[in-house]
């Protein structure tokens, strides 16, 4: 059987989590419920047990109840912090917003889906619990969104999930997992969500070793191989910008990287070139680059091309973003095109080129921790 990809890609894509857009007025029949669950139960199960169970709930009075519980659980905190960012910048605004919008209407939604499972997480890991209801779950929302409808995952309930099991006589021994507010949509034009690539974020072989073009298996310098790390900090992202935007920074810790001078700046600006010097004591070896940078959006971005402009031996960067209690900060490393000498030794070796590049990357990798650890300290230090 031949399946449409693009009908399913754009099914993935676009069932997103739906809140101001469920249509509270219009009733949702049983049967097609009952259909998108028929669906969902043919999702992997852990040990082959059949052990989800779903209730599905329509009673007004219950519903009311169901809703109460879940503004006292946190969502009544959600609709005060919408009230109290009403009218920002805040960039989580329009999330928490939609979300304060579904807490105040819960009672309002045709159907309340409420997905769980025999058996208490002992936390041992053991298959037949959350690893067998999750996927069914997003089965059943994907097969709503195939048919009109839509859902939000929402968990805000489980602060509850006493007060819940006593109202709905869930008996001891089952574990809530998830509830799915369901109602037909007001519209189906649906986009795909802003997310970051999947080059950044997943990792070949060895933790943080990413690849930009996945082609030919045997042009390794073609994949655009690279490392990325990340780390938490806790402090603002301005605080981490002003860190991460002085090009001698990674000099105070890399065992590399000793130290830069502006050529023709006297700050981070988008491109301005600096000359950056580098010792490797294990190879016995000195070198100079010419870098300039391509990326400086504070506080946000920080990025620079080794060797040259357009066509790069490596490119550099820092990416900050906001998270709740301060900055996830990531170092980004790419092997360039332009042969640098990790390029040059794996086209001279190519029957050892994925060693010797695996061998940078994880020295690359040493020393880019060592450097986001160190600018963690120093921000959360006060800067």
């Amino acid at each position: 059987m031949d399946f449409d990809i693009e009908q399913v890609d754009q099914l993935l894509s676009t069932t997103r989590a739906v809140r101001r857009r469920l249509d509270l007025e219009r009733e949702v029949p049983d049967d097609l419920l009952l259909q998108c669950i028929e669906l969902a139960e043919q999702a992997p199960s852990g040990g082959d047990i059949s052990s989800r169970r779903w209730l599905v709930v329509r009673d007004p009075e219950i519903k009311k109840q169901l809703a109460d519980l879940y503004r006292f659980a946190g969502g009544s905190d959600i609709i005060e912090r919408a009230e109290q960012r009403a009218g920002t910048d805040h960039p989580k605004q329009r999330v928490v917003e939609s979300a304060a919008h579904l807490a105040a209407n819960l009672e309002r939604v045709p159907a309340l889906v409420l997905v769980t499972v025999w058996g208490e997480h002992d936390g041992s890991g053991r298959p037949g619990l959350f690893d067998s209801v999750i996927q069914s779950a997003w089965s059943f929302c994907l097969a709503l969104r195939a048919r009109g409808l839509g859902s939000a995952w929402t968990t805000v309930h489980l602060g509850k999930a006493q007060e819940f099991a006593e109202v709905l006589g869930i008996p001891t021994g089952v574990t809530q997992v998830v509830l799915l507010p369901v109602a037909w949509t007001v519209g189906t034009d649906f986009k795909p969500a802003s997310r970051r690539p999947a080059s950044e974020i997943v990792w070949f072989d060895r933790w943080g070793f990413t690849k930009e073009q996945i082609g030919d298996a045997e042009d390794l310098i073609a994949a655009g191989p690279g490392v990325t790390v990340e780390i938490d900090i806790a402090a603002t992202p301005e605080i981490v910008w002003e860190l991460v935007s002085d090009i001698n920074i990674s000099a105070r810790f890399s065992t590399e990287f000793q130290g830069a001078d502006w050529v023709d700046s006297d700050g981070p600006r988008e491109g301005a070139s600096f000359v950056g010097r580098n010792e490797r004591s294990d190879v016995d070896r000195k070198w100079e680059t010419t870098s300039w940078v391509v990326a400086c959006e504070a506080p946000k971005v920080f990025a620079w091309n080794v060797n040259d402009r357009d066509e790069p031996s490596a490119q550099w960067g820092f990416e900050l973003e906001k998270i709740p209690g301060g900055t996830r900060l990531r170092q980004r490393f790419i092997l360039g095109r332009r042969l640098s000498a990790t390029g040059h030794a794996m086209v001279d070796n190519p029957e050892k080129a994925a060693q010797i590049l695996a061998r940078r990357q994880e020295h690359h990798k040493g020393n880019m921790m060592l450097n986001l650890q160190g600018i963690k300290e120093i921000a959360e230090a006060g800067g």
